[in-house]
């Protein structure tokens, strides 16, 4: 990989803290990526408001349109919080579909079978498709200060922009409780039942989590818990900074693994490049390995170095979404697998 792309990459802030996102999109084909025939019957909400629509996203643009947009076309990850609050996505891109045809983790609970995929991994956007779909708005996340579109292809981005306005919900160096409430919000603009007992449940739940990994948290503050992403020919750790899931672990008092600033400053700040000779620099507990399919899976990495480590010969590796599905249903069992980690940890690091 050239450094003038991985330069991109840290501009946009397309290196997720946590691993290499854009590094293993480009290295790792998820899927086909022609889109399927978009059809003109894309649904919103079934109980969709009736009146004029608009909505001011986390760039300070708000977007207005006559009425609640049902031609919806979205980042896949957004779709699939945007599911869980009862609106349906019909038309997406990002990692959608795995090579064997399989609901990508990105997908959440959507059947994948029924979308549109204008492109299923990074860089791929079939603008021609987008067109003839006739979306009215587009929805994504925003990994920068700049607001760009995640997942929007860079050579692309203005074709794209001239067909619908778009909505970006920011997931840049905040913490999860903050972007988990801006797509709530943005689920309700669209017509979600924000009463409705199964999301009111979903949120008691979230809150519920996140006390429980308080207490383990604080409970056991010695155990160091390391973020790790794995791509064929190095390993990466990631600071909390930027990443809404570490920054709120770190807020709740998990000790995280922290690479000195100096060592990430080749990433924008976001994590630190190892070679698998030296994926044993830090001592850790717990590791919390990316869970994308761009990334490779633990059960997948055959360095021995890997299998020496302390944490991976004790079992103690669970995995993590760098790019949380946001809706408090599918951020709960991360609070509470990392929380359950803690507490049944033995210190190996």
């Amino acid at each position: 990989m050239s450094n003038a792309r991985t330069a991109r990459f840290s501009r946009r802030g397309l290196l997720a803290a946590g691993g290499a996102l854009g590094l293993g999109a480009v290295l790792t084909a998820c899927g086909d990526d022609d889109a399927k025939d978009g059809g003109s019957d894309a649904k919103g909400a079934g109980d969709a408001k009736s009146g004029p629509w608009s909505f001011e996203d986390d760039r300070g643009t708000t977007v207005k349109l006559d009425k609640v947009p049902t031609k919806i076309v979205a980042f896949t990850g957004v779709a699939a919080a945007l599911y869980d609050y009862g609106v349906e996505v019909k038309g997406v891109f990002g990692p959608t579909k795995t090579t064997d045809g399989k609901a990508d983790v990105q997908a959440g609970d959507m059947d994948v079978s029924k979308l549109t995929i204008f492109g299923n991994k990074f860089d791929s956007f079939n603008v021609e498709q987008y067109a003839a779909f006739g979306p009215e708005v587009l929805i994504s996340t925003t990994f920068d200060e700049a607001g760009s579109l995640w997942y929007v292809p860079e050579a692309s981005k203005d074709k794209i922009a001239k067909l619908a306005p778009s909505v970006a919900v920011s997931v840049y160096d905040l913490q999860l409780p903050q972007p988990l409430q801006r797509m709530a919000e943005l689920a309700e603009s669209l017509g979600a039942d924000m009463k409705a007992a199964k999301v009111v449940e979903a949120k008691k739940k979230f809150e519920a989590a996140a006390e429980r990994l308080r207490k383990a948290a604080k409970a056991r503050p010695e155990i160091r818990v390391l973020a790790g992403s794995a791509a064929p020919d190095v390993f990466y750790v990631s600071g909390s900074n930027f990443s809404i899931d570490l920054e709120y672990f770190k807020a709740l008092g998990v000790n995280i693994v922290e690479p000195p600033e100096d060592a990430k400053k080749s990433t924008g700040g976001w994590f630190e490049t190892l070679s698998w000779e030296n994926v044993d620099k830090y001592p850790a507990d717990v590791i919390i390995m990316d869970d994308r399919a761009s990334t490779i899976q633990p059960a997948d990495i055959s360095e021995a170095t890997w299998k020496k480590l302390p944490a991976v010969k004790a079992g103690q590796v669970i995995p993590r979404s760098p790019e949380p599905i946001l809706s408090y249903d599918k951020c709960t069992p991360l609070l509470d697998n990392l929380a359950e980690a803690i507490e049944k940890a033995k210190k190996v690091g």
